[in-house]
């Protein structure tokens, strides 16, 4: 019995030098970083992926029998470790002694019962956490815990012998008793039986170090022994060893390597941290620091002024080519030609084709003209007369049941505005027709809307006066070519030479704009 003593003592005493080696200090990395490869002083990047601390506690506790005698009480103390396995379960390993007395007088010498036992158990339990089942929180600084286990224990009792005790040590035939505080005559021998145990406390917070906490502790042993803990063996249930105490628990380990027990932590925290993590990823992917449209992650130019025009790229929109962006160019539809100079706000300062001679003039046309032709249109060129004699401009087409100048005519019309530029006295007559598509009415109002969005056009952007233009339309009777959709018949052409052209009155239900003649 004396060496089972010892080495459940030894086993105690082995565990708590394990935990204090657990503890002992890192060195620091200066005097450890020639023996450490690099991939050994890279920290992990996501705590959830490091490792936990572990949890020693001491816990001195109250110590009594639940029995057929009397308890009055003891002392003893107690070690443990806890592993967290996850945010609710978590596994413990205990070792206890307890002392426990107990004394029944009945007045009669050779009925008393008095014993003293001393108690030595390991312990492993499976441990959950009550508390770390609600989303609110991050960090728990309670641990409410329930736990159950089963273990091994050796006890040794001295108890008085009376008339219904036979056996260790006690006669068999003792009317009067021996008394407990002189013979100690009765004695149960340690022997190693196991036993069942239940659990629950609650520990406190304190720092990421230190909690402290109370509990309480119930071993019921197991087979031919297990109502004998006192010595008495008369009865209707096994002995029960009770403890309860005040624990004071440290986790060990290296902070920067390992986290907390995971008990201390909500079980929900990583999927917070999961959500905040991708609405980052989402807000980094679509921030637009300077609110052009484009975001961060494709734009090529993160300054873009506030309302600018950008390319899908970010990049500010310079349709000229003249290397002043549109918001300020005067002239953002004028490409200057090869020798020509532009100033800060994209105008030419000198132009070459000041004025413009018929030649340079018509070799704009008929790029135009070629452009048409290659498309498959062939009346797409009006005849004008000028100062230098007659040129012919292009006509400009529309989509169906569209009156929108498109951007992609903004560089004819540029053209047609350089004309009109260097021919001061020339009036164009601005003429819409529509295909054959849609009611008559229909057809009247949308080649008038035709005629005055291009006007509008060479008005506002080229600063042409209005009263240079005549507006005409014709609506659909008026057609090139006796297809009802032809893209040619959805056009506005240009027309000059009539000394009496009038402007035609805009439909009715259409007020025709201030201005014009």
């Amino acid at each position: 019995m004396k060496i089972l003593s010892l080495s459940l003592l030894c086993l105690c005493l082995g565990l708590g030098g394990t935990i204090s080696a657990q503890g002992t200090p890192v060195p620091s990395m200066a005097d450890t970083t020639s023996a450490m490869t690099g991939q050994d002083m890279q920290a992990p990047v996501n705590k959830r992926d490091q490792n936990s601390m572990l949890e020693f506690g001491i816990t001195p506790v109250y110590s009594w029998l639940s029995s057929d005698v009397t308890s009055k009480g003891g002392y003893g103390a107690g070690i443990h470790l806890r592993k967290s396995l996850d945010h609710l379960f978590s596994l413990r390993v205990d070792a206890l002694y307890a002392r426990s007395k107990g004394d029944d007088e009945t007045g009669s010498n050779a009925d008393n019962r008095r014993f003293e036992t001393n108690w030595l158990s390991g312990t492993a339990y499976g441990v959950v956490t009550l508390n770390n089942f609600t989303f609110k929180g991050d960090i728990r600084n309670i641990n409410i815990f329930m736990m159950a286990g089963a273990g091994g224990n050796a006890y040794s009792s001295q108890f008085q012998c009376n008339g219904n005790v036979r056996g260790f040590g006690c006669p068999s035939n003792n009317p009067t008793g021996q008394p407990y505080d002189e013979g100690r005559n009765g004695e149960i021998d340690r022997t190693f039986r196991t036993h069942a145990a239940f659990g629950t406390g609650i520990n406190f917070r304190l720092n990421e170090r230190v909690n402290i906490g109370a509990e309480y502790q119930v071993f019921v042993p197991l087979g031919d022994r297990a109502d004998l803990i006192d010595g008495y063996d008369n009865g209707d249930f096994r002995d029960v060893q009770n403890v309860a105490g005040i624990s004071l628990n440290f986790n060990l380990g290296n902070p920067e390597r390992k986290t907390e027990p995971r008990y201390w932590t909500n079980a929900f925290t990583p999927v917070k941290e999961d959500i905040a993590t991708l609405n980052r990823r989402v807000d980094e992917a679509t921030m637009d620091d300077d609110g052009d449209g484009i975001v961060n992650s494709i734009d090529q130019e993160a300054d873009t002024p506030s309302g600018v025009p950008v390319d899908s790229r970010g990049r500010t929109l310079d349709s000229d080519k003249d290397g002043v962006p549109d918001y300020r160019d005067l002239e953002p539809f004028f490409p200057p030609r090869e020798g020509e100079v532009v100033n800060a706000d994209g105008v030419v300062t000198e132009r070459i084709d000041a004025p413009l001679t018929q030649g340079e003039i018509q070799e704009m046309i008929d790029t135009s003209i070629a452009r048409s032709v290659a498309e498959g249109n062939r009346n797409n060129s009006t005849r004008i007369n000028t100062a230098g004699g007659a040129i012919y401009l292009p006509m400009i087409y529309f989509p169906l049941n569209s009156a929108e100048v498109k951007y992609d005519d903004y560089g004819m019309l540029a053209s047609i505005a350089r004309v009109m530029t260097a021919n001061p006295g020339m009036r164009l007559i601005v003429r819409g027709y529509t295909d054959r598509t849609g009611n008559a009415e229909h057809n009247t109002k949308l080649s008038y809307r035709r005629a005055r969005n291009v006007i509008d056009h060479l008005v506002t952007n080229h600063e042409i006066e209005r009263n240079r233009f005549i507006l005409q339309y014709r609506g659909e009777e008026e057609a090139i070519v006796p297809l009802d959709r032809s893209l040619v018949n959805r056009r506005v052409e240009f027309l000059t030479g009539m000394s009496d052209a009038t402007e035609d009155p805009a439909p009715e239900g259409m007020e025709m704009e201030s201005g014009r003649n």
